[in-house]
């Protein structure tokens, strides 16, 4: 089954890490990629732009609606994800615990819906 990682973290603290610092993080989380790659557990995975970049689209019968900004006003923002193919959301739970962001942030792990779960 495939599941999201949903990395949230303080968009604010995150731009006063130092440049050092922030290396060595990448460091981690390119590792942590690697033990997803060597586990066969590893789908995809990618870092979003700063909330300050976002919009939020609302439609409403024919009045279309665009709001700069994230969609919720938080003190955690989500900036990135992976997507990963594990057995259960015990394992998925584990990868989760195992993210270098879940030391700095949250992992919100939903489990992605199967294409047959649609069919009505």
């Amino acid at each position: 089954m495939r599941y999201m990682l949903m990395l949230h973290a303080d968009e604010a603290a995150g731009k006063s890490i130092a440049p050092e610092d922030m290396a060595r993080f990448m460091g981690q989380m390119y590792a942590y990629q690697q033990a997803l790659e060597k586990a066969a557990a590893f789908v995809s995975s990618n870092a979003l732009v700063g909330s300050s970049e976002a919009s939020v689209v609302r439609v409403q019968g024919n009045d279309v609606s665009v709001l700069d900004g994230p969609y919720a006003d938080v003190r955690e923002q989500f900036g990135g994800y992976f997507i990963i193919d594990v057995a259960d959301m015990d394992e998925a739970n584990k990868w989760a615990a195992r993210c270098p962001a879940a030391s700095w942030g949250t992992v919100e792990v939903r489990r992605i819906r199967d294409a047959s779960e649609h069919a009505g």
